[in-house]
């Protein structure tokens, strides 16, 4: 699914060009995940201010309002002048004077609600949860991280996943970040050493902007809102690579289920 590093690179791909849009419609297809909240044809004439990014969900600003934008498991979002007809996967699309917004989710879990601002209850419930920002070095703070794992018992990998700490370490990264640590997905986050936590800190923030500046990764179908698809999978020491060898030691990559969710490691290098 697309995680922090794949929102990023979708928002940085259409968010220059469809800065200023005015909304001229909006078709909808199939229901999405949840409800767009509001009627399409009261979007029309709204006018795009910047979009920006929480976690995961894309944030357009809007003069009258907000749309945050979820691609869940499998969407994608495209913007161009002009693009093919209508799919029977395309469940959003939103006409401008720039362009076509379109998002495309074969497993439709994806999201598109209209909020009238971060304030609105809705838009509090998805995003007050959140934990820091990992590419915001100002928000990233190694006081309140650190501070964090001693706070929690849970498995170092869940607790990552679960975006309470820190946002956007999803599957894929989570295991690519507790490998450059040295770190067992299976250790509870309060017994990892000072030393290993640092290293996992800075780790998290230097593998995501990798990941940013590699595009993404592209496991499946993911490719940004120009159409091109990311590379970062070609950089992964770990993922996807249960059986071959430990860029390090050599130790066949192990592979084991942490809540129906799959941890790539190497058992050599990374001893709990």
């Amino acid at each position: 699914m697309p995680e922090l590093p794949e929102v990023e690179v979708t928002r940085r791909s259409f968010a220059s060009q469809i800065e200023g849009a005015k909304i001229l419609g909006v078709t909808m297809g199939k229901p999405l995940r949840w409800p767009l909240g509001c009627e399409p044809q009261s979007l029309v004439g709204a006018q795009v201010q910047q979009v920006r990014r929480r976690g995961k969900y894309l944030l357009i600003d809007l003069d009258q309002g907000m749309l945050m934008v979820h691609l869940g498991m499998s969407g994608s979002l495209r913007f161009a002048p002009v693009l093919p007809l209508l799919g029977a996967h395309d469940h959003f699309e939103m006409h401008t004077d720039k362009g076509l917004l379109r998002l495309n989710d074969p497993r439709r879990f994806g999201a598109v609600i209209a909020t009238q601002g971060e304030q609105d209850p809705v838009a509090r419930k998805l995003l007050d949860g959140l934990g820091m920002e990992p590419l915001d070095t100002q928000q990233f703070s190694w006081k309140r991280f650190s501070e964090g794992l001693k706070a929690s018992r849970s498995p170092i990998k869940p607790l990552l996943l679960s975006g309470k700490l820190v946002v956007g370490v999803g599957n894929i990264y989570a295991s690519e970040v507790l490998f450059a640590s040295r770190i067992a997905p299976t250790l509870a986050a309060n017994m990892i050493s000072a030393v290993k936590a640092r290293r996992l800190f800075d780790a998290i923030r230097a593998i995501l902007a990798l990941a940013v500046e590699r595009g993404g990764t592209t496991l499946r179908d993911f490719s940004n809102a120009d159409g091109m698809p990311g590379h970062f999978q070609l950089q992964a020491k770990v993922y996807g690579r249960d059986g071959l060898p430990c860029v390090h030691c050599g130790q066949p990559i192990a592979l084991l289920r942490q809540g129906q969710r799959s941890t790539f490691y190497c058992p050599r290098c990374q001893k709990a």
